[in-house]
C-alpha cells in the first residue's frame, strides 16, 4: 500500500480535532443541541462547524446556530454553500460573520434544492473560495471538501482530483474529507494529492455509526462506500440499536486509530447533533482535551 511513501505532507501539520452540527429545526432541537454542544465543549475541540442546507435553505438557522456558538466563547465555523447564491448574498453573509468574530469558514459548492434550476452566480466551490479571498483577504481560514472515494458527480478520479486542486489553488487553507470506512482510500487520496504538490492539511471526516438505515441512506446519496462485510453485519442486527452501535463504535474507533497512526492531521467528527458517540471515540482514542 502507498501509505509508506505518502503522508509526509500531513505529518508536518499539528493535529486538529473538530465536530460538526446541523442547524436544528425546532425549539426542542435547539435545546438538545445546546446540551450536546456543552458536553462536547468539555473535550475542547478546535472548532464546531455548522452545515448549510441545499440552496441556502437553512441559512438563517445556520447563522443563528453559529453566532450562538461563537457568543458562548467557542470557535464556530459556518458552512457556506454557493449554489443558488448571488455574490451580493455571499458578501452580506461574510460581512455578518466578520462582525460576529468568526475566523473560520467551510466553503462548499452545495446542492440545488429539488425543483430548482437556477444555480446562481457561482458554479463551483473554487469560485466561492476565490470570491471569499477577494472580498476578505486572509481574514478567514477556509476549509474545503474533498472525496477519498470520489464525488458521486465526478466524471472520473482524475477530474475529481482536478476539482480539488482548483480549490486549493483558489486559496483554501485546509480540507475535510467526506466520511469513509476504508482507510486505504484516504491514504491513496493523500498520495495522489501529494503528487499534485498539494500539501495542505487533509483532515478525515469521521461518521459515527448510530443508525444503520440513516447511514445507508446518507452513504448512497453521497457516494461513501459501506464495505460489504460491514453492511451485511449491520443489516443482520435489524432493529437491535445497541448491537449496531457497539459494532459501529468498534469499527470507527479502529479506523480512527489507523488514520492517526498513519499520520492524519486530526479528525473531524460528524456528530449528528449527538454527544455520546463522539465522547466515546474521543476517550478510547485518548485524544487531547
Amino acid at each position: 500500500m502507498e501509505q509508506s511513501q505518502t503522508m509526509e505532507s500531513q505529518k508536518q501539520h499539528p493535529p486538529v480535532y473538530s465536530c460538526e452540527f446541523f442547524p436544528p429545526r425546532t425549539e426542542q432541537g435547539v435545546e438538545k443541541l445546546r446540551t450536546t454542544r456543552e458536553r462536547l465543549a468539555r473535550l475542547n475541540p478546535a472548532y464546531f462547524s455548522v452545515t448549510f442546507g441545499a440552496g441556502g435553505s437553512t441559512r438563517d438557522r445556520t447563522y443563528e446556530t453559529v453566532t450562538e456558538i461563537q457568543r458562548s466563547g467557542l470557535e464556530a465555523a459556518p458552512h457556506i454553500s454557493c449554489i443558488g447564491s448571488t455574490r451580493e448574498s455571499i458578501r452580506e453573509l461574510l460581512h455578518g460573520y466578520r462582525e460576529q468574530g468568526i475566523r473560520r469558514i467551510v466553503a462548499l459548492r452545495g446542492d440545488m434544492p429539488s425543483g430548482t434550476r437556477d444555480v446562481g452566480e457561482f458554479r463551483y466551490a473554487n469560485e466561492l473560495v476565490a470570491f471569499i479571498r477577494a472580498e476578505t483577504g486572509d481574514h478567514f481560514h477556509i476549509e474545503v471538501a474533498c472525496y477519498p472515494e470520489f464525488h458521486p458527480q465526478a466524471r472520473d478520479a482524475e477530474a475529481d482530483m482536478d476539482n480539488f486542486a482548483r480549490k486549493v489553488e483558489a486559496g483554501a487553507d485546509a480540507a475535510i474529507t467526506q466520511y469513509f470506512f476504508n482507510a486505504d482510500a484516504y491514504f491513496h487520496f493523500v498520495g495522489q494529492a501529494e503528487k499534485r504538490g498539494v500539501t495542505l492539511p487533509i483532515v478525515p471526516g469521521i461518521m459515527p455509526i448510530i443508525n444503520f438505515t440513516q447511514l445507508a441512506r446518507f452513504s448512497d446519496a453521497c457516494g461513501a462506500e459501506i464495505p460489504r462485510w460491514l453492511r451485511k453485519r449491520l443489516e443482520a442486527y435489524g432493529d437491535d440499536k445497541a448491537a449496531i452501535q457497539a459494532l459501529g463504535h468498534e469499527v470507527v474507533r479502529d479506523l480512527c486509530q489507523r488514520l492517526l497512526d498513519g499520520g492524519a492531521p486530526g479528525l473531524h467528527f460528524y456528530s449528528m447533533n449527538q454527544a455520546r458517540p463522539v465522547e466515546r471515540l474521543w476517550a478510547d482514542l485518548q485524544l487531547p482535551r
